[in-house]
Order: structure tokens, then C-alpha cells, then sequence
């Protein structure tokens, strides 16, 4: 068995593209990365290999000869250390995710693309025994020839001349170097200096952020007063909502009104000068009103009624003088973004483009007055621009992702949370460009910024989530499946009832994973997919293949036809402008693809895929999620203009279409439901009494639930039903909880130029 053996032992360095490699100590220099990442022992000899064979592929079993002789590796530890290299290649910042430099080969191995130069070793110093005397040399040299026209001294004037330019631009280079540096030196911490000495070890590198809640129990909503002194948040661990007021400095929380009994406070909002809040008040009965009150006391004033919204959102105005609101659902809800002035109560529809199906939320002026942003149907939207008298309404975001709220960094910039695999993630958008920047914030969301200080005020969610199957029988059995320290979600059981496909990060990475249910041994990850966590996969009626939606290394999303069984899968030729879910129709030649069509409208179309190209049979627009029905050969569906679910023939005829319950699924959980057997719609909800509660939508036993966890809150994002009706597969929270975050607004990486940055990392000597 071949074992790697450097055949070059003198060469240490080599580059790789723009990025040095120094081999004896694992270290890669990413031109504009702080620091040089150090690699792993494995995945330096993984890289070691690519960069012999640089512009050929070098297969997955080639690697594991040469770079793990004598054991027996899954693929995982081969993944991870692509991984890992593909981090290091773009840690300054040159390319998205590495990709660019090595290029993984379907089925077979990888391909290391960047160009390959290695470093040659200084010259050794000339032996003594054959040093010649300089002076004895000058003495037997014959004397240079003066050349006609004085051509000597016009050359030794010329290159007195550029040794002076020469020595002008060094100068001018190390001046510009030392301020470089001491740009740098302004920001680093005292451990980032001890630790770039390399000699010491003090503990973890502190977070970018603290948290000033730090007890059990659940704070949503935090809003920052508009000097970054004060957040205020919704207080959930109890039974009911209320909103508390506390400083940035970690000092203890105050309530900022009486909440009744009956009702949950939520949604807080500062007023541009700081002196009022502006917050929503839900009641039991179903009751809503917007109220403000004065952040130093007194009584609240209502300024409006939002009885029956759903997804109610609103923020000030620039001039502190009404509250632009959100589409709106219920007696006094509007389709589009309305501005009320709270002195008259008069309301003011904007006038921009937006579709019938559109859903647009949390609107909020820029600083300047002059935009107002929003996210269009945030369950599976993209945030948008507008200007503030709702002219030139364009998409900022093109991922059809899960947004987790956004805020104002300042005219030019945005930042959202957004869910990536199991977690949620801050990001920065770039207005002008359009350029997404992954703040490195993880488990982050609902994103708040003041108005007059770079402060960022954040929801920190760490779940655990884990398998489980609950006896449907009244006995509330309750059996953990396929225990880890991971996050477990979205728990598909086969039709046949002995096989469970999910999502997981568990491994280190995000990824699909299946095994059968009485042999735990058999589980195993589908190496080389990337799922998406939004869309829980569907099973063939066989039970031998899964239609899972995914993205490719690029982000493009796609729909892959996986054989678990074998860890094999491929890429469908969906002819879709951009799918997002897939589920098996009456025979396996017959598909249901929801895709987001070139007019930004979501399309359910039902493919023939026997043909080539898929021929489209009919469609239906404005659907958000599908499952097929096999008992009853029907569609069942979710629309994105509001919450309820609807069904449809086979064929999707127009005159099929009909509403089979008008409330549930509702907008935020138009993923937690199933189809079980005998075409039974069961859908999973949260409430005060029972964080997981399963309620029946239709048949003869409509309405009766089943309390399945009162503590435990179960994932938005799938689950299933088992083919004989005695079980439900969810995922609960095992440990969960949020707390408020806190952080200065980062600021945006210093470009450099003439190249320089790529050689700020060893200037630093932080390589040492």
C-alpha cells in the first residue's frame, strides 16, 4: 500500500494559487487573513497529494491509500479535511468557500484547480576553499573600455537616478507598511497577542459578543433604544409574554408595563428620540391592539387594532410621528405596507409592485428616511429595497431562504438572520453591491441595531434537538432514535415502517442521514449531499429512494433522487426556473415540484419526467409546501397568502381546489404536518399548556388532539407519521433556550491596495 513519502524533502513551501503553504508547520497564508489557519496532520497530507497531482483528479480511494494507510476510514474523515482546506484557502476573504480551488468529482474524488508553484531553497554559501580575493580580481582585470560620447557617465548618472526612485518607493512602501500595522495593533486584544507569540496558552478566544440574559427560559424580540444603552425584549418563560427593560452593561431587568393576566406583550419598538415604545398586547380571545407608552412610566395609549393578524410587524417612522406596519391579516388588515399617523389615526397605503400572493414584513425605514427594506414572504423570501414613497421595489436577496428578522446597520447596509442546516446565522448585506458577508455570529437571530451607536443587540439560540417516536395509542410511550449530541431534525419513517431518513448535524457537518429502525448499527450518513434544511425529504412509495431538495457547492438549490440504502444519488433535471420541494406523485414517473418561477411567484407544477425535457402537466400558483395523499390519490397543499390547507385531484384541476381547514397550518408552521394512513392530516403546534401539541384536521375525529411533550417544543420543519397510524416521528427539544446578545457593529474588513494585504499576515509575524 503506498504510503506518502515527500519526495522533494528540501522544498517547505509552496503556493497554491495566492495562498502560501508552509509544510512543516501545517500553517496556510490566506492573502487577507489575520492569521495563518493551521491544518490538521491528515488534512495536510491530504493537500500534499492534490498539489502533486494538481490538475488531475485524485480519487477517494487513492487518498485513503496514501493518506491513511493500514486503517479503515469512512468518508467523513476525508470530508472534514476538504473541508477544512477549503476554509483555510479562503480565510482572507479571495473566494466564497474554497470551492474555487478544489473541485469535488461526483462519485469519484477531487481536483485540486489552483496553480501549483513550490518555493526553491536558498543557494548553500560558496565553500572557503574557493572564495577568490575580490581585490586580487580587480587587480588582473583589465580596465572597462571608455565608450565614444561619455557613454559611461550618462549610464552612471541614470542609474544614480533610479537607484533614488528605487530607494523613494521603499521608503514610501514601509511607510505605508508600518501604518498598516499599526492600524492592526489598534485592534488586536491582549490574547490575540499572546497567542500570535506561539509560545503560551491562555484559554478560548472570547466571543465577539456577550449576553446579558443569561437565565433558563425564553427572550425574544429585543429592540436597542436608539443610544445602545438600553435593550428591551419579551420575557417568555412563563405562561405569558411581557417586556422587560435592561441595560447593555449586564445591570438587572425591569418590567416596562403591567401585563394582564390574559394577555402577552411582544414586538417592542423605540421611537427615534428614545422616549417611547411601541409594542403589540395579545390576548386569549384572540384580541390585539398596538400600544405605545413612555419609556420613564405612565399610562400605554392604543393607536391601533390588530385583532386576527397574523405575523403582525410595525416600526417608527423617521420622524417619530406614525408606525409603518407590515401586510396585515384580519378585520383591519390590508394586503400591502400602510403608514398610520398616530396623531390622526389615519391610515396611508404605499403604492408599490407586489404580487397577489405576497406577504411582506417588518418594514423599516433607513436612517436617512430616503428606503424602506422589507422581507417578502420571510418563510421562503428574500429580503427587498424600496424607496420611502414605494417607488423602485427591487429583491436585494436571491436564496428563497428562512429569514430569522433584520435591521438597519446604517444607509448602505443590512443585516438578517437566517437559518443555514441546523442553526440560525447573522449576515451583512451590502446595499449598492449586493455582496453577503457571514458575520461569524453563530446560533443568531432577530438582529437589532441603534439607531445612533454601532450596537447590535441579538437573539442567541443554542437547541438541541433529538429523535422521537410517540405512540399514538394513548399510552404516550415516548422512545429516543439514534441518540448523539447533535441537532436531529426533520424525521421521515418509510412507507414500509422499518427505515427513518433525516437531517443532522451530528457528524461535524450538515447532512442527510438514514437507518432502519431495529438495527441502530445501520445508521449512516449519504456522503456528498447538502439537504436543505427547510424541506423535509419524501419517500418513494417503494421505500427505496428519497426525493430530497438540496443546494449544489455553488448554493444553487436543486432536487436529488437519493437511494439511502446505498449512499447513492443524483441531481434530477427538473425543468424548474428554481425548485424547493419535491414529492412523489401517483407512479414514480409522475413528480410535484414547487419552484419559485422568473416572475418571483410560487408555482406548485406537476412534472412528467419520463420525458426529456420534463413535460409540465399543469400547475398551481401561489402554494408553499405539498404532500401527496396515496389513500386518496389527492394534493394536499399550503398557500403563501395566509394560513389553512387546501387540497386538489391528482391531475390539479382548477375545479378540484378546494379549503380544507381555513386556520391551521398557519403561516410560521406551514411545515408541521403530515399525511398518515388513511389520508388522516395530523399538524403539530405549540401552545401555552403543551409546547407540542397534535391536533387532527379533518375526518370524522376533526379537532381532537394529543398532547405529545407539554415542555418540550418540537422542530418547524417536518415530521412524520407512521404507515399504520400507532406513531408520530418528531424532533423535541432535548435542551433549549434563548438569551439577548450584545456586540459592537463589526466593521467592514480594510481594503488595501496594491496587493499588499496578502503579505500583511507574515509582515505581523502572526504565523510564529
Amino acid at each position: 500500500m503506498e504510503h506518502i513519502d515527500n519526495d522533494m524533502p528540501a522544498l517547505d513551501r509552496l503556493h497554491i494559487g495566492e495562498c502560501l503553504v508552509v509544510l512543516s508547520s501545517r500553517e496556510v497564508h490566506a492573502p487577507g487573513a489575520r492569521r495563518p489557519v493551521r491544518l490538521t496532520p491528515k488534512a495536510a497530507s491530504v493537500l500534499l497529494v492534490l498539489a502533486r497531482n494538481a490538475g488531475n483528479v485524485v480519487t477517494r480511494d487513492d487518498l485513503f491509500a496514501q493518506v491513511w494507510p493500514d486503517t479503515l476510514p469512512t468518508n467523513d474523515v476525508l470530508t472534514q479535511a476538504i473541508t477544512q482546506l477549503r476554509k483555510a484557502f479562503a480565510a482572507g476573504g479571495a473566494s466564497a468557500d474554497g470551492h474555487s480551488s478544489i473541485e469535488t468529482i461526483a462519485k469519484s474524488g477531487y481536483r485540486l484547480l489552483a496553480p501549483v508553484t513550490w518555493d526553491m531553497p536558498e543557494p548553500l554559501p560558496p565553500r572557503a576553499d574557493v572564495v577568490v580575493d575580490a581585490a586580487a580580481q580587480a587587480a588582473v582585470a583589465p580596465p572597462a573600455p571608455i565608450e565614444e560620447g561619455g557613454k559611461p557617465r550618462n549610464w552612471r548618472r541614470m542609474r544614480r537616478r533610479l537607484l533614488w526612485l528605487v530607494g523613494l518607493a521603499l521608503l514610501c512602501s514601509t511607510l505605508l507598511l508600518a501604518w498598516l500595522l499599526w492600524q492592526r495593533s489598534g485592534t488586536e486584544t491582549l490574547q490575540d497577542a499572546i497567542n500570535s507569540d506561539g509560545t503560551r496558552v491562555i484559554g478560548s478566544p472570547e466571543p465577539p459578543y456577550r449576553l446579558i440574559t443569561t437565565t433558563e427560559g425564553f427572550e425574544t424580540w429585543p429592540a436597542l433604544s436608539p443610544d445602545g444603552a438600553l435593550v428591551v425584549y419579551a420575557d417568555e418563560s412563563g405562561r405569558h409574554s411581557t417586556l422587560k427593560v435592561q441595560s447593555t452593561g449586564n445591570a438587572p431587568a425591569v418590567a416596562l408595563a403591567e401585563t394582564p393576566d390574559d394577555a402577552s406583550d411582544r414586538l417592542p419598538a423605540w421611537s427615534p428620540d428614545g422616549r417611547e415604545i411601541a409594542f403589540a398586547r395579545f390576548r386569549e380571545q384572540g384580541q390585539c391592539e398596538v400600544l405605545v407608552r413612555a419609556v420613564t412610566g405612565g399610562d400605554e395609549r392604543r393607536v391601533a387594532d390588530c385583532n386576527g393578524a397574523d405575523m403582525l410587524s410595525f416600526d417608527w417612522t423617521p420622524d417619530g410621528r406614525g408606525l409603518v406596519f407590515g401586510s396585515m391579516t384580519g378585520p383591519r388588515g390590508a394586503p400591502g405596507i400602510r403608514i398610520l399617523d398616530l396623531a390622526s389615526g389615519r391610515w396611508t397605503a404605499l403604492d408599490y409592485t407586489r404580487g397577489p400572493d405576497d406577504f411582506d414584513y417588518a418594514p423599516r425605514f433607513s436612517p436617512d428616511g430616503r428606503h424602506i427594506g422589507f422581507a417578502r414572504n420571510p418563510q421562503v423570501g428574500d429580503l427587498w429595497l424600496m424607496d420611502a414613497d414605494g417607488g423602485n421595489a427591487r429583491r436585494m436577496t436571491e436564496d428563497a431562504a428562512e429569514l430569522r428578522g433584520w435591521s438597519w446597520m446604517d444607509d448602505a447596509t443590512m443585516v438578517f438572520g437566517r437559518r443555514v442546516g441546523t442553526e440560525s446565522r447573522l449576515y451583512r448585506l451590502d446595499v449598492s453591491s449586493r455582496k453577503l458577508q457571514d458575520m461569524d455570529v453563530d446560533d443568531a437571530q432577530s438582529p437589532a441595531v441603534a439607531r445612533l451607536k454601532p450596537m447590535l443587540a441579538f437573539v442567541h439560540r443554542r437547541p438541541q434537538f433529538g429523535l422521537f417516536r410517540i405512540a399514538l395509542d394513548g399510552s404516550g410511550d415516548s422512545q429516543r432514535l439514534f441518540a448523539s449530541s447533535g441537532r436531529d431534525a426533520q424525521p421521515m419513517v418509510a412507507p414500509d415502517g422499518r427505515q427513518l431518513a433525516f437531517t443532522s448535524d451530528r457528524s461535524g457537518i450538515f447532512g442527510l442521514w438514514w437507518g432502519r429502525l431495529d438495527q441502530p448499527d445501520s445508521l449512516r450518513l449519504v456522503a456528498g449531499l447538502r439537504p436543505e434544511a427547510r424541506q423535509a425529504p419524501d419517500w418513494a412509495a417503494d421505500s427505496r429512494r428519497l426525493l430530497v431538495s438540496g443546494r449544489d457547492e455553488a448554493g444553487h438549490p436543486g432536487i436529488y433522487e437519493v437511494e439511502p440504502a446505498h449512499g447513492r444519488w443524483q441531481r434530477l433535471p427538473v425543468s424548474a426556473y428554481e425548485p424547493l420541494q419535491a414529492v412523489y406523485g401517483p407512479s414514480p414517473e409522475r413528480l410535484y415540484v414547487i419552484e419559485r418561477d422568473a416572475d418571483e411567484r410560487m408555482v406548485l407544477v406537476l412534472f412528467d419526467r419520463s420525458r426529456i425535457p420534463w413535460q409540465r402537466l399543469a400547475s398551481l400558483t401561489g402554494v408553499s409546501q405539498v404532500r401527496y395523499d396515496r389513500s386518496s390519490m389527492r394534493v394536499l397543499f399550503t398557500r403563501l397568502a395566509g394560513g389553512g390547507l387546501w387540497q386538489a385531484d391528482a391531475a390539479l384541476s382548477p375545479d378540484s381546489v378546494r379549503q380544507i381547514n381555513e386556520v391551521a397550518p398557519s403561516r410560521w408552521r406551514y411545515r408541521t404536518w403530515a399525511v398518515g394512513a388513511g389520508g388522516v392530516i395530523e399538524y403539530l403546534r405549540a401552545e401555552a399548556t403543551c409546547q407540542s401539541r397534535l391536533i387532527r384536521l379533518d375526518g370524522p375525529e376533526h379537532g381532537t388532539s394529543r398532547c405529545l411533550h407539554a415542555d418540550a417544543s418540537a422542530g418547524s420543519n417536518g415530521l412524520s407519521l407512521a404507515p399504520d397510524g400507532d406513531a408520530a416521528y418528531v424532533a423535541l427539544a432535548v435542551n433549549d433556550g434563548t438569551n439577548i446578545g450584545v456586540m459592537p457593529v463589526p466593521k467592514e474588513h480594510l481594503k488595501l491596495p496594491l496587493g499588499v494585504l496578502k503579505w500583511l499576515p507574515q509582515l505581523g509575524k502572526s504565523d510564529s
